[in-house]
């Protein structure tokens, strides 16, 4: 059995927030696979359903992003699910919009929703790291990832959301590489003088 875990902020005034992408691949992920109905449950809503033949559970928390780690832990328990098993929706400032990475182990990076997973179930769970793109300047950080994604962002972000729910079997595999080639491959996100430099080889899976 595998948790695949999307992190975002709970209610209408957040759902459309770059914070709040983990919710939206999450959502896809249960939309395409034909997951059961979520329910309340674990401090979060949780789906259920088959992917390569075995069983997936998906978790959104309810307890907003910095509590996280307490939906992941309890819904991790009641299933004995190991961290190596998790595998943690989320959105990342240091990837351009529509790129993406993945990454098994290591810190948090400062990202409030990863630091709370972390002091409930350790390093070890898995992550997809989904692209956003950064503000220019950290002063600026709360307020734009709290912020819609402009309309300019549809359409790669509807690519993205699709290809992760359409791929989504080889990273709970963990054959990383053949997901991200596959995403990289269904995606074309739009460049820009501030994310041309970044967009290249950011869909590989991280080492650190």
């Amino acid at each position: 059995m595998r948790l695949v875990v999307g992190l975002g902020n709970p209610g209408e005034k957040y759902a459309r927030n770059r914070h709040n992408i983990g919710f939206m691949a999450a959502d896809e992920i249960v939309r395409r696979h034909s997951f059961s109905v979520y329910r309340s449950k674990f401090q979060g809503e949780l789906a259920e359903g088959t992917i390569g033949g075995e069983k997936v559970l998906v978790l959104k928390p309810m307890t907003f992003m910095n509590e996280s780690g307490r939906a992941v832990h309890e819904a991790a328990t009641f299933y004995k699910i190991a961290p190596e098993d998790i595998l943690v929706l989320h959105d990342e400032l240091d990837l351009a919009p529509g790129k993406l990475r993945t990454k098994r182990g290591g810190g948090h990076a400062g990202h409030n929703g990863l630091r709370s997973i972390h002091a409930h179930m350790g390093e070890g769970y898995g992550r997809l790291r989904l692209g956003i793109g950064h503000p220019g300047h950290k002063d600026r950080v709360s307020d734009y990832v709290l912020s819609d994604f402009a309309k300019a962002d549809g359409d790669w972000l509807a690519l993205l959301l699709d290809a992760v729910a359409d791929n989504i079997a080889f990273a709970l595999d963990g054959k990383d590489s053949d997901f991200t080639t596959r995403v990289a491959q269904a995606v074309q996100p739009p460049r820009s003088a501030k994310t041309e430099k970044s967009a290249g080889a950011d869909t590989n899976k991280d080492s650190d």
